[in-house]
């Protein structure tokens, strides 16, 4: 009898420990991956601030609706959880607007240990005149590259919904001295890292249409004056669209 009495015991402890291990992995399943460039530790919704909604709101800058603007501010209003909602719905996901495990793997599926979407690189974004780094501008050399980051995420967006399929930036960031050779305009966005001129598989009316839900406020096309051979996007958060050949 007193060989048999731990065994109930030992079934209990077994029980026990099953129990703790399919937790444990349950537990695995839904909590979100360190990632190389930036990692979410908590579930954001509407209400909540910092710089974990401030690095959201930069990844779902490209989904605010049609003419609208995201502010990237850090604070969780009705205007990122409708963007966040747009991104969930565009791929696939449960489009409640809470970011939660499911929307985090997505946007690090999206990205590059550098933070760039992974179709789109600072390279491809750098002096239009061949020159290296966003240096030789109005703003500082970091602040242009913050705002490469952002137009590379509202391109990327604008790839997705146009099929995924590829978007080529002719000219990205100017220097001063670089955009003053090519005729570029005294204030024009791309001396700050904020435009993208574009060709490609698309048409350019169709880029500066599809533009028009992604963010981007200035959009200039065909039948605007020297942008017949591409479509020029730019974040600006004021809407200035002109391309009359395509309607715009």
């Amino acid at each position: 009898m007193s060989l048999t009495r731990p065994l109930p015991r030992l079934l209990a402890v077994l029980l026990l420990f099953a129990a703790t291990l399919t937790t444990s992995q349950v537990l695995a399943t839904t909590v979100a991956h360190a990632d190389g460039c930036y990692t979410w530790g908590r579930t954001l919704s509407q209400g909540t601030s910092g710089e974990d909604v401030r690095q959201l709101q930069i990844r779902v800058a490209g989904w605010p609706g049609y003419g609208a603007h995201l502010a990237i501010d850090g604070s969780f209003g009705p205007a990122t959880k409708a963007a966040v909602q747009r991104f969930q719905s565009a791929y696939g996901l449960v489009s409640d607007g809470i970011a939660g495990p499911a929307t985090y793997s997505k946007i690090y599926a999206l990205q590059d240990d550098d933070c760039t979407p992974i179709h789109f690189t600072y390279a491809e974004l750098d002096d239009g005149c061949g020159g290296s780094g966003f240096d030789g501008g109005p703003l500082s050399e970091a602040a242009t590259k913050a705002n490469a980051l952002r137009t590379m995420w509202q391109l990327e967006a604008l790839r997705h919904a146009l099929g995924d399929q590829p978007l080529t930036i002719s000219s990205g960031f100017r220097s001063i001295p670089c955009n003053r050779s090519v005729g570029g305009a005294s204030n024009s966005e791309h001396l700050t890292g904020r435009a993208a001129d574009l060709t490609g598989v698309h048409s350019f009316c169709t880029m500066a249409k599809e533009a028009r839900n992604h963010g981007f406020g200035g959009i200039f096309g065909p039948g605007y004056p020297d942008h017949n051979d591409h479509t020029h996007v730019d974040i600006r958060t004021s809407n200035t669209w002109s391309a009359p050949n395509c309607g715009i």
